[in-house]
């Protein structure tokens, strides 16, 4: 037994120690393989610092060519598009394309192909009036009212924050151009159902899309190149076409002219102005002109008389003619001021004020011709300006323009005697205010690279947009985790 015992003893001490030896033969294995691996990873590493740290010509050739055909991924492009991308549809012809084709077939009266001509910033001028800086000439265009939507179309095929890929769009964009589209059926007899024949269509191709589908067009956004109410018609006997009223455009978001206030999906972007500044020097030199312009009358009126009872146009052109020591006039009865004249800027170029009574609508274009020759804007209707344009001009326009309601005008106000309650330094202040959103309202050309940071009207709704999409789309994230 013991003899067993001993011999057992010294067999179980052999094992523990054969044991011993085996694992540390294995540590020792386990540890240098681990050590050539990470001699091998750290190899790497050098080597792929080093390939991506060379200067070499090859490379940035080809990164060159695959910029140019494939957007960049956001993490890639953070400082530029920390709001995110857009995707911009490539829609059938009939919806954009083949509408400016078919150019002559517009309007009723007359060729419209003049007006979305150079992507809707329309014919060059011959020439700029008598002392305007000659140099800018290239700058300026006969820019139609209602070319926003090519002009938009246009620029974001370009823009920075563009993706070729929608699964990584914040936003998606619809280049429909619903103005162009309906313009030819809204001053003669046409039927409710041939005004939104394009409209019904578009809308049945967009429902179909897969990324419509997954947010229910909760993240897409169009143009309207028209003002809202050209696409609000209730009754089929109305003005305009229905567009807005279809079931899907409760979910889309609306760049417009002029907006409805009470609509949370619109927001109101400037009517294109005349002046496309192809670089930042062009910019500034208008800037430094207008501000340095000599003035010569207090206050100025660009319009026509109209066939309707009370004309308020009437009653101002009538003001001015009684005022003709403090007013300039330029009447444009007929189609004088149709295709554009240098005299309405001239005029503008030299007032302090510009009187802006409404438009079709509330909203004027000539309130923006006014602005861009550093004029300040004097309005009778408060929906003219408030509630409208805050991304651009601010949500303050007192700071930069006057009001006097048109009931006290009609009831014997004199306006001339309103303007000139405001001294030298009020009119200074105000002229500087206006100067400095000369930039914010103005369409550059084609998105100029030598625009350097300065930010123009597009740009500034484009970012305005994304960051929209952007805070309701984390807001909502936001909600899902609180449920």
């Amino acid at each position: 037994m013991v003899e067993h015992s001993s011999f057992e003893s010294q067999s179980l001490k052999k094992s523990k120690n054969i044991w011993i030896k085996n694992k540390l033969n294995s540590v020792k294995v386990s540890l240098y393989r681990c050590l050539w691996l990470s001699i091998i990873l750290l190899f790497q590493i050098v080597i792929l610092n080093f390939v991506l740290g060379a200067p070499s010509k090859s490379i940035s050739i080809n990164t060159q060519i695959l910029q140019e055909t494939v957007m960049p991924l956001p993490s890639l492009q953070s400082n530029q598009c920390q709001s995110g991308m857009v995707y911009v549809y490539d829609l059938p012809v009939m919806y954009n394309k083949e509408l400016i084709d078919n150019c002559h077939d517009l309007d009723p009266w007359h060729s419209r192909c003049n007006a979305v001509s150079n992507d809707g910033l329309g014919p060059i001028t011959a020439g700029l009036s008598a002392g305007m800086p000659e140099n800018l000439s290239p700058a300026w265009y006969w820019t139609d009212m209602f070319s926003g939507e090519i002009i938009y179309h246009a620029r974001i095929l370009k823009h920075k924050c563009r993706t070729t890929e929608p699964e990584l769009a914040t936003a998606f964009y619809v280049p429909f151009y619903a103005g162009v589209a309906v313009a030819k059926y809204l001053f003669t007899n046409y039927t409710a159902k041939e005004r939104d024949w394009h409209s019904e269509m578009l809308l049945k191709w967009l429902q179909d899309q897969p990324y419509w589908k997954r947010s229910n067009g909760s993240d897409h956004f169009i143009m309207l190149g028209r003002m809202t109410w050209d696409f609000r018609r209730s009754n089929d006997e109305d003005w305009g076409s229905s567009f807005i009223h279809m079931p899907l455009m409760k979910q889309i978001l609306r760049l417009c002219v002029e907006r409805n206030p009470w609509d949370h999906l619109e927001i109101s972007v400037p009517y294109p102005t005349g002046f496309h500044p192809k670089s930042k020097s062009d910019l500034d030199q208008w800037l430094n002109f207008v501000q340095t312009r000599k003035r010569r009358s207090l206050f100025t009126f660009a319009g026509a008389k109209r066939k309707v009872k009370s004309d308020f146009r009437s009653l101002l052109l009538s003001h001015c003619y009684n005022e003709s020591d403090s007013c300039r006039v330029v009447d444009c009865t007929g189609t004088r001021c149709y295709d554009g004249t240098w005299e309405i800027l001239e005029a503008f170029l030299d007032s302090d004020f510009c009187l802006q009574p409404r438009g079709d609508a509330y909203t004027r274009k000539s309130m923006f011709d006014c602005m861009l020759a550093g004029s300040i804007p004097v309005f009778f209707w408060k929906r003219s300006i408030y509630d409208q344009y805050q991304w651009f001009l601010t949500d303050e326009p007192e700071n930069f323009s006057v009001f006097i309601d048109r009931k006290d005008v009609r009831n014997g106000v004199s306006i001339k005697k309103v303007l000139e309650g405001y001294n030298r330094e009020q009119i200074r202040r105000m002229r500087e205010k206006v100067i400095e959103f000369i930039p914010r309202f103005v369409y550059s050309y084609m998105g100029s690279d030598e625009m350097g940071n300065k930010n123009d009207a597009f740009d500034l709704a484009i970012d305005g947009v994304l960051k929209r999409f952007r805070e309701e789309k984390g807001s909502h994230n936001a909600q899902l985790k609180e449920e």
